[in-house]
């Protein structure tokens, strides 16, 4: 009786099982795993995957579910069941084309929109089939993605298609240490390639110029990343005619990780060859603002890029691109939103490119700084003050501040007054202003078409000489030495014509006191030699220009 309840049991088991595994054709999922789960190495039965195909001869639909499960592998495309809708009525939206439509929307399914949009299911009657499309699609397909037939081989050679090790058949594995040769020989052959195609269009590329070697060395950059991915796409279309099936998901995993790594790394460097490139054809522009944006640029289009590729690394791994997208979106609110002072100074970054308020050198004043622009950065821009300390102002409050650009001045003007004694007569009054006037003309430095020495005004303890001039060239190190020449010429005037500079003081007669002298001062006020006196100092002067200009010339050359 117990053999008799036992033999029943296992009988109900076995036909429960049996029961399990027959074509079941009400949903998108049921289809798509009764095709691929009875051409499983344990339970294959062709005939019974071949059922997802409608209204097709027995030969023809199993040969057609064979190629289609091997276009799924070449592929490298693997099901995830529980992403498949399991719903008998299940509408989908979606396209071949990867849009959403609203007003056609039907009864299919398509299981790999992106990689292959002519394979869908749909539903026919109750039951879920392949489409016409896809038959039509099959052969043109499979003849694409098994591009290398092997069939000379195996006439020629076959034991060893046939002898297998664990499994794995010899002939794949020697193929594919094969494949990994020639890729070696192939990437080494397109560097050289690359190379001699570089080094043959050079002088027509860039200008000849001192940065002609920089700009090949980065150009040349670009020859790695372009072999790899010329290699990793060759894998791609040759690699799947080695019938690795299901290891070509972990393969084309590998190669699709490789291709956008290196897409990222080329697209890199060929920013940096069109920057480049741009720099060598304004290479003698004058704007120093120009070439503080280029790096700027670069590192915001880098960044821009990286973004891109690990978005991209992200779907890789089954992410839905959608997803990515929409939780890019998010996070780049959060961001926006946490880091309101870094936008802020963006945008003022942006404004001061555009409106170019001051160049790279210029002596600016903004607000209670004042001093020369060293960099403009993404976030802050860099200013030395005349004591070399370091400012950084945020772009933001730059870009609402009053700018005023010294180094935007046509000329740099210099306003001084000089005190001397209340007893020097008027003729050497009259010499020294005379003497500064042939100073100032001589000068190489100022404009001396646009000058005023004159004798101003009585000053507390002294006699004033208003000096004003405007010196020519605008950098703040160069203005001080053309003061240093000026300045040590007058004193060397006064010197000569025995004009002495006044000081704060108070005088006390005593000419009345017995034996007492006074303090009156002996000038010499002959013309001749107030003459004589400004020519010696002027001969003076000039060889002190000479040498100012020399200096000059070699700080421009280093």
């Amino acid at each position: 009786m117990r053999s008799l309840l036992f033999l029943s049991l296992f009988v109900s088991i076995l036909t429960f099982g049996q029961g399990t595994q027959r074509p079941n054709l009400k949903s998108p999922r049921a289809t798509l795993y009764t095709h691929m789960y009875f051409l499983e190495e344990d339970s294959y039965d062709a005939a019974k995957s071949s059922r997802v195909f409608y209204n097709l001869p027995r030969d023809e639909a199993e040969n057609y579910a064979i190629k289609l499960k091997e276009i799924y592998y070449g592929k490298g495309l693997v099901f995830d069941f529980t992403k498949i809708p399991d719903d008998p009525e299940y509408m989908d939206t979606i396209k071949k084309s990867g849009l959403t439509s609203f007003r056609n929307i039907e009864n299919r399914y398509y299981p790999f929109p992106k990689e292959l949009p002519d394979i869908y299911v749909e539903k026919q009657g109750t039951n879920w089939y392949y489409s016409g499309e896809t038959i039509n699609a099959i052969p043109t397909l499979y003849d694409n993605i098994y591009r290398i037939d092997f069939s000379y081989l195996k006439t020629r050679f076959p034991q060893l298609f046939t002898y297998s090790v664990k499994g794995i058949k010899v002939w794949k594995f020697i193929m594919f240490l094969i494949l990994i040769g020639l890729s070696i020989i192939t990437y080494w052959i397109l560097m050289h390639f690359f190379r001699f195609i570089f080094k043959y269009f050079e002088k027509f590329i860039f200008k000849k110029s001192e940065h002609e070697k920089t700009s090949i060395k980065v150009i040349s950059e670009l020859i790695k990343p372009l072999g790899f991915l010329i290699i990793i796409y060759l894998l791609k279309a040759v690699l799947p005619s080695l019938h690795l099936f299901k290891i070509n998901n972990f393969f084309f995993l590998l190669l699709n990780i490789a291709s956008t790594v290196y897409w990222v790394i080329f697209l890199i460097r060929l920013l940096r060859v069109i920057v480049n490139f741009y720099d060598e054809l304004h290479i003698n522009s004058d704007s120093k603002l120009r070439e503080q944006l280029s790096p700027i640029i670069i590192k915001i289009i880098n960044g821009f890029i990286v973004l891109i590729g690990i978005l991209h690394l992200i779907t890789l791994f089954g992410v839905d691109p959608t997803t990515v997208l929409a939780g890019a979106s998010i996070g780049g609110i959060a961001v926006a939103f946490a880091a309101q002072d870094s936008v802020k100074n963006l945008i003022g970054t942006i404004n001061i490119f555009l409106d170019k308020p001051f160049q790279i050198g210029d002596w600016v004043e903004i607000g209670a700084v004042t001093g020369i622009v060293e960099r403009v950065g993404l976030r802050s821009t860099v200013i030395r003050a005349a004591d070399t300390s370091i400012f950084q102002i945020p772009n933001s409050k730059i870009s609402e501040a009053d700018v005023n650009n010294k180094g935007l001045r046509i000329y740099r003007r210099y306003l001084t007054e000089l005190g001397i004694r209340y007893d020097t007569p008027p003729e050497l009054i009259q010499g020294f202003v005379v003497g500064i006037r042939e100073l100032v003309m001589a000068h190489p430095d100022t404009h001396s078409e646009n000058y005023n020495v004159e004798f101003s005004g009585f000053g507390d303890s002294a006699l004033k000489i208003m000096i004003n001039v405007f010196f020519i060239n605008l950098e703040w190190g160069h203005e001080q030495s053309s003061k240093h020449v000026l300045h040590l010429a007058i004193v060397r005037l006064a010197k000569a014509l025995g004009v002495e500079f006044a000081f704060p003081s108070s005088t006390v007669i005593i000419e009345q006191f017995p034996e007492k002298i006074g303090t009156q001062m002996k000038y010499e006020t002959n013309e001749k030699v107030i003459r004589n006196s400004i020519s010696s100092v002027l001969k003076e002067f000039n060889n002190d220009t000479r040498l100012l200009r020399a200096d000059n010339a070699i700080k421009e050359i280093q």
